[in-house]
């Protein structure tokens, strides 16, 4: 990935409509919101965070060699400019104070950086990724090149088919792609930001917890190619409705340039329907052997639950079978997906086809097979869960396992609203049907261990992911399957890497 930026903090200050205090300087290095992630010339966006404030941390991105901040807090801003950053707000003044020191501060050169002062600081990291893409665009034009830029949303397997969209296309030319789930409106516009006039494709990763998320990153980042992978369950709590998250989802078709494509998932009623609001070319995918433009004929698994299918593309002059390097049967309607973007992207089809069986899962987290010491299968799924993925993931399950015993840990399914109670009670009837011998649950997961437990399988629960840890290595034997599935912030994930840690292959 290249660092992006080379613009001044004055044309900084203008792209964002904030106001530059303190020494001017080009920004080459990266843009951060972390300030451990400094570098020499990058910009340092001070965020309000849940667990801290990035105000106060401006001492610590300049020492890393930071030349700027994008601060809307000046009082905390100058404290945590000073060498005891503990002081933090504590030493807060109010606002019209803190401008008459920032300005003093200016006018003397004492100020070791520049400051662009701003409302609102993520606001504005969004308007500088909107200037810093059109203008990338401009200038490939002027070279009489292209800077294509794809998107994909879903209730499921976003990560996955960004993983494999970013392979196909790297393989032809610079790609800028998010690290892990870079999809809201702050790991967005840092993914943008990453790409500079050297970049071919960017990916970018969509997603929304509420009305309106969707079409703000689209209007950051204008879409030449736009898939609608699944309408599901993801974040029910903030869309009230099923029906609510796919009118959500919609909006990365509105976001699309007027002769964007559209590439929607043939089996998904709600994913298909979109296509009258496509402003040009569709693309239709379908695992089941629908009738679409992109279609998986004759799928089989092997022994590691990897599927080999044959894949009918357009402008292939027969079907090529592709043996997927991906656990599950899931996995098909992603890589029919990721494929549809890359022929969007102007992939030709024969690269396509060739390529598509090579490209790997690349975020951690996701159907991560891994053997571990002892011959303990580990099934790392960890990284978020709703009802849909786990039922994909349990569905890989028996193909993975074979004969060994199955263990299937679950943390609690979080932002799933009021289908809560019924979508882990039926996570425990998956477990059971999956063959499981053991469910273990992290969190408020009683319905699925009562559900599971009524169908004949062990069930033990546990408050959090630490206790659960802390436990997890007496109920294992050497030679079991362990599949771990659950939301982020429940702490699934934190059980795998322990699994990692205390087995090491």
């Amino acid at each position: 990935m290249g660092t992006g930026m080379n613009l001044s903090l004055s044309q900084i200050a203008v792209a964002v409509g904030g106001r530059l205090i303190g020494p001017d300087a080009t920004v080459t290095g990266p843009v951060v919101t972390d300030s451990r992630l400094a570098a020499t010339n990058s910009l340092f966006v001070a965020v309000h965070g849940e667990r801290t404030d990035g105000h106060a941390h401006l001492g610590s991105a300049g020492a890393l060699g930071a030349v700027g901040a994008i601060v809307s807090d000046l009082a905390t801003a100058l404290a945590g400019l000073s060498p005891d950053e503990g002081a933090g707000q504590a030493d807060a003044v109010d606002s019209t104070a803190a401008q008459s020191e920032a300005d003093r501060l200016s006018r003397t050169g004492d100020l070791p950086m520049g400051l662009v002062l701003v409302e609102d600081t993520v606001v504005a990291l969004g308007a500088l990724a909107r200037t810093h893409l059109a203008g990338l665009r401009q200038a490939a034009a002027d070279r009489g090149q292209r800077l294509t830029v794809v998107a994909m949303t879903g209730s499921v397997g976003k990560t996955t088919t960004k993983d494999l969209t970013r392979q196909l296309l790297a393989a032809s030319g610079p790609t800028v792609a998010p690290r892990a789930s870079f999809n809201n409106e702050i790991g967005l516009p840092l993914t943008v930001l990453e790409a500079d006039e050297r970049t071919r494709y960017l990916v970018l990763e969509m997603g929304a917890s509420g009305p309106g998320h969707i079409a703000y990153l689209t209007d950051i980042a204008p879409l030449d190619a736009a898939g609608v992978l699944m309408i599901g369950h993801a974040h029910l709590g903030g869309f009230g409705s099923v029906e609510g998250v796919a009118a959500a989802k919609a909006e990365i078709i509105a976001g699309l340039l007027p002769g964007g494509t559209a590439i929607l998932n043939a089996d998904d009623s709600r994913a298909a329907a979109m296509a009258g609001l496509a402003p040009a070319q569709v693309l239709t995918f379908s695992a089941h052997g629908n009738r679409a433009d992109l279609w998986a004929e004759d799928i089989v698994l092997d022994e590691a639950a990897r599927a080999a299918f044959d894949l009918h593309l357009p402008g292939l002059d027969r079907p090529r079978r592709v043996r997927l390097a991906v656990a599950g049967a899931h996995n098909v309607a992603n890589a029919l997906a990721a494929a549809g973007l890359a022929l969007a992207a102007g992939l030709a089809p024969e690269l396509i086809a060739e390529r598509l069986g090579s490209v790997r899962i690349e975020s951690p987290h996701r159907m991560d097979v891994l053997e571990l010491s002892g011959d303990l299968l580990l099934i790392d799924d960890s990284y978020n869960a709703n009802i849909d993925s786990m039922t994909a993931a349990l569905a890989a399950l028996p193909a993975l396992a074979g004969s060994r015993r199955r263990v299937v840990v679950v943390s609690e399914m979080l932002e799933l609203g009021e289908s809560s109670a019924a979508d882990h009670a039926r996570t425990g009837e998956l477990v059971a049907q999956a063959g499981a011998a053991m469910l273990i649950g992290i969190g408020s997961t009683q319905e699925a261990l009562d559900a599971a437990r009524a169908r004949g399988v062990e069930v033990v629960g546990f408050d959090d992911a630490a206790t659960a840890i802390s436990q997890i290595d007496a109920l294992l034997s050497d030679g079991d399957a362990v599949l771990v599935k659950g939301s982020n912030g429940s702490g699934a994930w934190r059980l795998a890497d322990h699994l990692k840690e205390v087995r090491p292959r």
